[in-house]
């Protein structure tokens, strides 16, 4: 055995390199690749690289396969985007129609509302959700247009019969009296003006234009409005101190002025006002820390239950007593409601042995 070499001992926990090529040609021969791995190990008797190699395969496919494959992957995705074209287009048919519906709706046709697709889902529920838009839209829209045609109504009187006096004193000079036409005409501008400032409060309410706040004692406030007044019927205020609120002084002037205008010009003989603190919530969350109550009652003719809320409504009058001439263009009610509710408030009509008895609430403010 001395004409062989000897066996290499190696170490299992001695470190191996390896290299990976792919060689082409030479001892292979041309044409022939091989995968040649080389993998350096350490023994006892020296360092040993080993070589192995492997012949690369090609990955050979029949051409008639991979045509088919091609062919059946164009077909398929063909036949997919059909298929979807046609979904979304079904999906998106009410989407059109909604479009189309939307485009056609003008001021002159505020009725017409969109097509609500019979599937509930969620374009049910847009359809839905754009119908209830136009009908709050088709209810302002309506009460812009009786607010506008009253508010010219009410504006026309007065003007009307400014024109009326001056031209009557133009007709017949010599038979006028300077001071009685110019008292006349004085009567029907001071109506024009405090329809038109009406008209601003209106719209500054309407637009939510931002106030002064600060804490106000109501008995005080109310007794303020009381010494600014010559009231035609006797008023008997039960004014307490202490009961405080927190809102604006002017606006709360106007609403206060509005309920005392309006008890004084339908009362008999006495306009009864009470200013109370009330610490119970009653159930709403505006009114969590108690309620300032300010309660108007005259001894007038009062006013019907099924009519109470129409008072609320702007130019509205119920009855010859409310007329014209007894003063008022029905906006004094409406904006004092509307004022009491831009400060969490409330303004309503509740029932009376006799007469109209108005109660306003207001949060209950614990500033001094």
């Amino acid at each position: 055995m001395r004409g062989k070499p000897p066996m290499a001992r190696f170490r299992p926990e001695a470190p191996r390199r390896r290299a990976v090529q792919e060689v082409c040609g030479g001892a292979f021969g041309a044409g022939n690749c091989r995968v040649v791995v080389a993998q350096r190990v350490h023994g006892d008797s020296g360092d040993w690289t080993v070589y192995s190699a492997a012949p690369v395969r090609a990955f050979d496919v029949p051409p008639g396969l991979v045509a088919g494959l091609a062919a059946g992957s164009v077909l398929v995705t063909a036949a997919v985007a059909y298929g979807t074209r046609r979904s979304v287009r079904r999906a998106l048919r009410p989407v059109k129609a909604i479009r189309d519906e939307l485009d056609e709706i003008n001021t002159s046709e505020l009725g017409r509302r969109v097509p609500v697709p019979a599937d509930r889902g969620e374009l049910h529920a847009l359809a839905q959700s754009i119908n209830f838009t136009l009908d709050r839209l088709e209810e302002t829209f309506e009460q812009q247009r009786r607010f506008t045609s009253d508010a010219s109504h009410e504006l026309r009187s007065p003007i009307t019969a400014i024109r009326a006096q001056v031209e009557d004193a133009l007709l017949a000079p010599e038979d006028t009296d300077v001071r009685e036409i110019g008292e006349a005409v004085l009567r029907s501008l001071d109506r024009l003006q405090a329809i038109a400032a009406d008209l601003l409060t209106l719209t500054r309410l309407d637009v939510g234009a931002p106030c002064e706040r600060e804490p106000l004692d109501l008995g005080r406030l109310v007794a303020d409005e009381l010494g600014h007044r010559r009231a035609v019927h006797k008023m008997v205020p039960r004014l307490p101190p202490g009961v405080t609120v927190r809102g604006d002084r002017i606006r709360l002037g106007r609403l206060i002025t509005s309920l005392l205008d309006n008890a004084d010009r339908h009362a008999a003989s006495s306009v009864s006002l009470e200013v109370r603190r009330d610490e119970s919530p009653n159930g709403d969350p505006r009114f969590l820390s108690g309620t300032a109550v300010l309660e108007v009652l005259d001894d007038g003719t009062g006013i019907p239950g099924d009519q109470r809320e129409r008072v609320f409504q702007r130019f509205t009058r119920l009855d010859a007593a409310r007329s014209r001439g007894a003063g008022g263009a029905g906006l004094g009610l409406p904006i004092a409601r509307q004022i009491a509710e831009s400060h969490g408030g409330t303004l309503t009509i509740i029932d009376s042995p006799r007469g109209a008895r108005f109660l306003l609430r207001l949060p209950l403010s614990r500033e001094l």
